[in-house]
């Protein structure tokens, strides 16, 4: 018998992909297989020369991702537990690290290491009926591995607030703190989600992919070093065709609009 995929991905023709956790039942939740399947489909993605950009979304309208499977951490010790929190770290580098933006689209309940993947995500759009949390003081554990991106997306103070409380916020407390970009009804999401996508394949392929190498990198530097680092990345697009054309494009434009 064939063992179950946990991640499905589709790829249209314009380089798009959707990927989608396949664990509606438990709410998306993240055990030692689902995760192994997130990431080899990621990594895989990572590969491909034509992708643009990547969508993820959890399967149903519940979840995205409901956080790590506690049926699966009650069972942890010491020894087995570095193994299981590297395995989260790693289901939410591999978007970090993609080459291309990847967009969360968010639905439902957004936890503990759900909430860390969509913090490693370039873009979070949600469902106005959405909630996160970081419950894991709830469960006698701390917030651990990307939350330690959330400072730099909410502040401080608000992170503190959650990681300290396991407090759940709404939709519309994310979108005022900054950890989503946009909040949609949810017969609107992917509309939403498509105007996104939109913006990033009018754009040049490979200049994309220049600025989220370069937004990665900007994250561990000073301001100056990360100016410095700015300037050859900016040499850097002029090693193929890209800028000249789509400039001549845009000019060409201009001169056909003004007669």
């Amino acid at each position: 018998m064939a063992e179950p995929t946990w991640v499905n991905v589709r790829r249209d023709a314009r380089g798009v992909a959707v990927l989608t956790i396949d664990n509606p039942a438990k709410l998306n939740t993240l055990n030692t297989a689902v995760m192994n399947d997130l990431i080899a489909a990621a990594e895989q993605l990572a590969t491909d020369r034509g992708l643009r950009a990547v969508i993820l979304r959890g399967a149903g309208d519940r979840a995205f991702i409901g956080g790590a499977d506690i049926g699966e951490m009650v069972n942890l010790d010491a020894g087995s537990a570095r193994a299981f929190i590297t395995l989260v770290h790693r289901s939410c580098d591999a978007f970090r690290r993609m080459p291309v933006p990847v967009i969360a689209r968010i639905e439902g309940w957004t936890l503990g290491a759900g909430l860390e993947v969509a913090a490693a995500c370039d873009m979070r759009v949600a469902s106005d009926g959405s909630k996160f949390g970081m419950p894991e003081v709830r469960v006698g554990l701390p917030s651990v591995v990307e939350a330690a991106l959330l400072p730099g997306l909410i502040g401080w103070g608000r992170t503190r607030r959650l990681l300290l409380t396991g407090e759940v916020i709404d939709a519309a407390t994310a979108l005022a703190w900054g950890f989503v970009e946009q909040i949609a009804a949810s017969d609107e999401l992917d509309s939403v989600v498509e105007r996104l996508v939109v913006g990033i394949l009018a754009s040049g392929p490979r200049a994309v992919r220049l600025q989220k190498a370069l937004i990665e990198d900007w994250e561990a530097m000073t301001v100056d070093a990360a100016i410095q680092h700015g300037i050859d990345g900016f040499v850097d697009a002029w090693a193929s065709d890209e800028p000249r054309r789509m400039m001549d494009d845009f000019l060409q434009r201009q001169r056909a609009r003004r007669g």
